[in-house]
């Protein structure tokens, strides 16, 4: 998961990644790319782990794990790194989660469990701040429940935030029309990722032709889509046009 979501970051691009399997994703940047990695405690320019016994206790990223610095990094206090992230200028995130619903809400810091321990960190943060959110996760718990779903159960990190999800069955983009199948792993055909997804997934284009089914035709719902949303705003500014009227001479057309 990490290795796929490595082939999408773009060449000179400024990252920040998150606690787990996100980063592992340093790890993969393939060769010729210039990648920037950026911390919450305050260092741009976030080089590998150390090797054992080279460590440097006072130079660890956000979750407390050692690491190095590349030539021409730069240190900065707390809050100047947040003002990074609010400010818009990262480009990428990459985030662990929870659960994912079909319109791109992220759940990523807590069950809601009244024994749970919160740990947002720097997420919602980042969610609001920084250009694009990946999302890298197990397609399923370990008791085999649905981590991608029509509506999040738990506490929300932020809403409409993520743009792509990288699991160990699929690679899916989050679109206006809901979650859209791009790639799926080896071996996983596509009746089977429904079958462990707890809402309704669509084809992407070129995966279909890959496989020969029918996918969505994006313009032709996309035109459907806003034909209704202008009706709703019609009838609504109908209604609020005619406010203290007669109802019985209220009519929409």
């Amino acid at each position: 998961m990490a290795q796929r979501a490595a082939l999408d970051i773009p060449d000179g691009a400024y990252v920040n990644l998150g606690i787990g399997i996100p980063e592992k994703v340093a790890r993969y940047v393939p060769d010729g790319r210039e990648v920037i990695y950026h911390t919450e405690n305050g260092l741009l320019g976030m080089g590998v782990a150390p090797e054992y016994g080279h460590e440097d206790t006072e130079l660890i990223n956000a979750g407390k794990k050692p690491v190095t610095a590349i030539p021409g990094a730069a240190y900065f206090h707390h809050a100047d790194s947040f003002a990074m992230i609010r400010g818009q200028h990262i480009d990428i995130c990459v985030l662990g989660a929870m659960q994912v619903s079909q319109q791109g809400d992220l759940a990523n810091w807590s069950t809601g469990a009244k024994d749970a321990i919160p740990a947002v960190g720097g997420a919602m943060d980042l969610v609001a701040g920084v250009k694009t959110i990946f999302v890298i996760t197990q397609h399923t718990t370990k008791n085999g429940e649905p981590k991608l779903v029509e509506r999040c159960s738990y506490p929300l990190t932020g809403r409409h935030v993520v743009d792509r999800i990288y699991t160990d069955l699929a690679v899916i983009d989050v679109t206006p029309l809901g979650l859209e199948v791009v790639e799926l792993a080896p071996g996983i055909d596509f009746d089977y990722l429904q079958q462990r997804t707890n809402c309704k997934l669509l084809l992407g284009h070129k995966l279909g032709e890959q496989l020969n089914k029918p996918t969505v035709n994006h313009t032709e719902t996309a035109l459907l889509a806003d034909v209704e949303s202008r009706t709703e705003k019609e009838k609504a500014a109908a209604i609020n046009n005619t406010k203290g009227t007669d109802p019985a001479e209220c009519t929409f057309k």
